[in-house]
């Protein structure tokens, strides 16, 4: 895990024109994105199209995402960051994937776990104290469609950027926590960061996409976040 510093990011959506700005707390982000075997050895799950232990995982859902979170956080003594209010507990989620499930998770902002990071976070985490579309030349730090030959890569075969975090760019879109935009999506939530199979103008910091929760894509994964007490304080 790698510690971001706090700071403020300021986020735009193209569709609305609409921009806002966001104070970021202190806070862990993985320095890859979840890889299959990681994710193999938390779930006993080979979700992926494509296979090899060191490519990201692949064709998981929000929801997957979301109880991997929780699971992982079990194996290794956190407290799992989600609360998951349908029948049966996160054994009614394996067979409940529905909107009306999704809006119903709580996240646990005391809770040390893992957890997805917010699009504001992810953003702040990627831009690395940059200020241009990438943190260096794409070619250098990203696999897209411009150099993947149209395939998925292993992890942190590009150059990191500045803080020590990789694939922030292409690869694989990365699972944020935030709801997209509730009145015209509903409960599409919010991905970042663009894919192996996209062109460049996708593989911006700034570049936001959308999916429903349950949607599971050949070139969607996730990389896990974790909040940092701060004495007298705790932030999400």
């Amino acid at each position: 895990m790698v510690a971001v510093p706090p700071g403020q990011v300021t986020l735009s959506d193209r569709r609305t024109q609409r921009s806002w700005a966001v104070e970021v707390a202190p806070y862990e982000l993985a320095a890859f994105p979840v890889t299959q075997a990681l994710y193999a050895q938390v779930t006993g799950r080979r979700p992926s199209v494509a296979h090899g232990d060191r490519l990201p995982v692949e064709s998981v859902s929000w929801w997957d995402a979301v109880r991997f979170c929780n699971a992982l956080s079990e194996r290794e003594g956190f407290t799992p960051a989600y609360r998951l209010h349908v029948e049966g507990g996160d054994e009614g989620a394996e067979r409940v994937e529905s909107v009306e499930a999704a809006e119903a998770i709580e996240w646990d902002a005391s809770a040390d776990g893992y957890r997805l990071p917010t699009e504001a976070e992810w953003e702040h985490a990627c831009r690395a104290g940059t200020a241009g579309p990438h943190y260096g030349p794409l070619d250098e730090i990203a696999w897209f469609r411009g150099n993947s030959d149209e395939r998925i890569h292993d992890v942190g075969g590009k150059r990191p950027n500045p803080w020590g975090l990789y694939d922030m760019l292409g690869n694989v879109w990365d699972w944020c926590w935030d709801v997209y935009d509730p009145e015209v999506y509903g409960s599409y939530r919010v991905l970042r960061g663009g894919g192996w199979f996209d062109e460049h103008w996708s593989c911006r910091a700034s570049a936001r996409r959308r999916s429903h929760p349950t949607f599971r894509v050949d070139d969607v994964g996730f990389r896990v976040a974790r909040s940092l007490t701060v004495v007298g304080d705790v932030r999400p």
